[in-house]
């Protein structure tokens, strides 16, 4: 079974997917939503709904959590455990939660080595970044 990461945004949602091993994180896109007070938690699941139909299915999700350099929470750590729990609810899979702390700062780095255009940086941050969330969360489970 996969297991999906998402970096959750207030507009734009990346997604990232494991190998059926669950041993390595690849970007898959971004997701688009009115807010996570509006439409983000249908989105989502309707996602999570696509992949668990495809071959290799899901078997959990990780989701990042946003928190500032020394630790504490931001405005956004509790909407996201808020989001994380509906979530959970939703799709009757594993949720964890993953610190996200410098991930899209890292992401940014990588996109830069091999694409030169900002633009077209900015369109695979988001799932950049979900990607190494997930990877994180897959490295320190070895």
């Amino acid at each position: 079974m996969r297991t999906v990461g998402l970096d959750i945004g207030e507009r734009r949602i990346g997604v990232a997917v494991s190998d059926a091993t669950s041993t390595l994180a690849r970007p898959l896109g971004v997701l688009r939503s009115a807010g996570l007070d509006g439409d983000a938690l249908d989105v989502v699941v309707r996602e999570i709904a696509r992949l668990a139909g495809e071959e290799d299915g899901v078997g959990a999700i990780v989701i990042g959590l946003p928190r500032r350099l020394d630790g504490t929470p931001t405005e956004m750590t509790p909407r996201v455990e808020q989001f994380a729990r509906a979530l959970g609810a939703k799709t009757s899979l594993p949720v964890a939660l993953q610190d996200e702390r410098l991930s899209s700062r890292e992401a940014e780095s990588r996109l830069a080595l091999r694409d030169k255009d900002w633009r077209s940086r900015k369109a695979k941050l988001d799932a950049a970044a979900a990607a190494i969330i997930l990877q994180d969360y897959l490295d320190g489970r070895a």
